[in-house]
């Protein structure tokens, strides 16, 4: 095998030895998924993709990752509907997705027909290149998705899951290089979701893939650890073919580096990539105009304890979020402090989803228990089972007995174990929901989140698509914009925990902090009497929330608010003597069902036995099912089917036997 672009370690930026670099625009994709909480609209790209097709990029990374999902559950969008729609405009430069293997763009893995399908439709509507990984780079659920983009003729990019632990050395990565090298990918990139490489072993790296493979390779940082440009001029230094960046509007912190700094950086040497400037500056004015409400608050902009806990940027402001509003968010450092913990118990996988949701929420789990793996997640049971992968170093003993029980874990490739799933998507979906075929693959992935897009629309004014609980005020602080920032740290935390202001039904929330009065309202506007706070709201059209700031001196004591009496909640029960409740360990959607088609869990009068499920609150895009804690009779079901529900709530009442 021919090795190519070879380097030395006196090669520089400048020199000869390597052609111009290339690079890879973010903007519609990962950046806006790393600061926007990936809440970019097609609408918001369209006036600009012209403009993004001349500047003269390798690629334009827009599809795939956790866009798929938030187009349906949050934007009333169809995905298929954009990849068309950018595919007409933008003529000659690349497109390119972000394909979690076996997982396809959802958080575990799925039939191979669904993924066949998937690829071969995607490819069919103009996508060029699909970076393919896996988070534990487990070459097993990488086969079949780089079988079907070579069958297709589309360019396969294996991919590296970059992270930090004994087990992760360079040659750890040439050993997982190399088996993707083995089924036929075009190129390699190294893929640096927390931003934890550093310039040295970016160089070292990227000449050791280089030298072994002979393949192009790409690198892709977050600047999350402030080390992200750094690592790029290294890796430019080895040979490194393509990196990814975003338009300035959207770079940097938990994003990317800018285009604009890291074409500034080459300019005149012989890796100058020779961009259009222009164009460059249209793209960063359209975006200027539309950035503000939307990026994230984030509390500072480099972490610099991401190279401990190895979280990347959505993963954190997730987990700051669920702590909000399960009102722990004073154990955030307990949080923290746990995640490598669960981490190496569970084998050191890389956290990137959907590895880095199981193992946060797993943390939240321990640290708001009280005890470890006391309340696991399904995914967390069905990953120590083995139905992810194989993890990369074993998996902690004692953990895996407390998990699982007797249960073995399974061997082989997981996907083998999976019934194919398109002939049932046919069979559950209504005809009458149906407007093209890929409304099939929709929902093999995400068959409730694509139902409730289904139903809204077919009749916006009857459904809407998922909504999160509408007690999330933390999520509205996003978009305030208080008059004067205090210093006080706190305060700047309180502001940093929020990411998705746009998928929350806030209609009236207030906080108070010392001098500031911050009063948000979203939809009508209008404040929502204390007897419907626990209903759920009626549809109505999306408005731009109204933030009204009032300031007092600081020397002015802040007056003591009256309790405000509360009524009773409509879903709320009173027990008996002889029964109890089983309340919601979290914020979420509540479901009795694992699927629509399919039968309850549970029923009025049922007799279940100690371990059994009695229900599922999704949250985080997790799983969590409720299992019965011993012997009882169901006495009562208090909450639908698809319903939001908050920390505490009751949903069940149980009679013990």
């Amino acid at each position: 095998m021919a090795k190519e672009n070879k380097s030395v370690p006196d090669d520089s930026p400048g020199s000869s030895k390597f052609p111009p670099i290339r690079l890879t625009d973010t903007t519609l994709r990962d950046a806006h998924q790393s600061l926007w909480a990936t809440r970019m609209k097609t609408a918001d790209m369209l006036p600009v993709l012209e403009h993004l097709d001349k500047v003269g990029y390798w690629s334009l990374e827009m599809w795939g990752g956790a866009t798929f999902d938030v187009c349906m559950r949050y934007l009333n969008e169809d995905p298929w509907a954009r990849l068309s729609e950018i595919r007409k405009r933008v003529k000659k430069t690349k497109l390119q997705m972000l394909l979690r293997g076996q997982n396809v763009v959802g958080y575990k893995n799925y039939p191979d027909d669904v993924l066949e399908e998937f690829v071969a439709e995607s490819a069919e509507r103009g996508l060029d290149v699909y970076r393919v990984f896996d988070a534990l780079n487990d070459a097993r659920n990488l086969e079949r998705a780089i079988e079907y983009v070579k069958k297709a003729g589309k360019h396969a990019q294996g991919t590296l899951c970059y992270a930090i632990s004994p087990v992760h050395t360079i040659e750890y990565y040439l050993n997982r290089a190399r088996e993707q090298q083995n089924m036929g990918i075009d190129s390699i990139c190294i893929k640096d979701m927390a931003g934890i490489i550093s310039p040295t072993m970016a160089y070292d790296l990227v000449k050791a893939l280089k030298e072994s493979t002979g393949l192009p390779v790409q690198l892709h940082c977050h600047a999350s650890s402030g080390m992200a440009v750094a690592s790029y001029l290294k890796a430019v230094e080895a040979g490194v073919d393509v990196i990814d960046t975003a338009a300035a509007p959207l770079a940097f912190m938990t994003s990317q580096p800018a285009a604009e700094s890291m074409v500034a950086s080459f300019a005149g040497t012989a890796r100058d990539p020779k961009l259009d400037m222009g164009e460059m500056e249209v793209v960063e004015g359209h975006f200027e105009k539309i950035t503000a409400g939307q990026c994230v608050t984030l509390p500072k902009v480099v972490d610099s304890m991401v190279i401990i806990h190895q979280i990347p940027g959505g993963m954190a402001s997730n987990l700051l979020s669920q702590l909000k509003e399960q009102k722990a968010e004073d154990r955030l450092r307990e949080v923290l402090e746990e995640v490598p913990r669960v981490r190496e118990d569970l084998g050191f996988p890389p956290l990137v989803t959907p590895t880095s949701q199981i193992v946060g929420v797993q943390a939240v789990h321990n640290v708001l228990a009280g005890e470890r793996y006391k309340r696991v997640t399904r995914e967390t049971k069905d990953y120590v089972k083995g139905l992810y992968g194989r993890s990369p170093a074993p998996i902690r003993e004692a953990v895996a007995l407390k998990i699982l029980g007797d249960e073995k874990p399974i061997k082989g490739r997981p996907a083998d174990l999976l019934e194919p799933a398109m002939p049932r998507a046919r069979k559950e979906l209504s005809k009458e929901l149906v407007k093209e075929e890929t409304d099939y693959i929709s929902y093999a992935i995400f068959p409730e989140v694509a139902l409730k897009f289904f139903q809204w629309r077919k009749n916006p004014t009857v459904s809407e698509p998922e909504k999160k609980p509408a007690a999330a005020p933390a999520q509205a602080q996003a978009q305030a914009k208080p008059a004067a920032a205090p210093e006080d740290p706190q305060v700047r935390r309180l502001r940093g925990l929020i990411e998705i202001v746009a998928t929350h039904s806030v209609t009236d929330f207030e906080w108070e902090h010392e001098d500031e009065k911050v009063r948000i309202r979203r939809g009508s506007g209008e404040p929502v009497p204390a007897s419907a706070k626990h209903t759920a709201p009626a549809p109505q059209p999306a408005a731009e929330p109204v933030v009204q700031v009032a300031e007092r001196p600081v020397s002015q004591p802040v007056p003591q608010a009256a309790p405000v009496p509360v009524a009773q909640p409509a879903y709320a029960a009173t027990p008996t003597a002889n029964t109890e409740e089983v309340t919601s360990p979290m914020v979420g959607t509540f479901y009795l069902r694992s699927r629509p088609e399919s039968p309850p869990f549970i029923k009025k009068g049922d007799a279940v036995d100690p371990g059994q499920t009695l229900c599922i609150v999704e949250a985080m895009k997790l799983m969590n099912e409720i299992q019965a804690e011993k012997k009882c009779r169901i006495v009562d079901i208090l909450v639908q089917d698809g319903e939001s529900v908050e920390y505490g709530q009751p949903l069940v009442v149980v009679e013990p036997l």
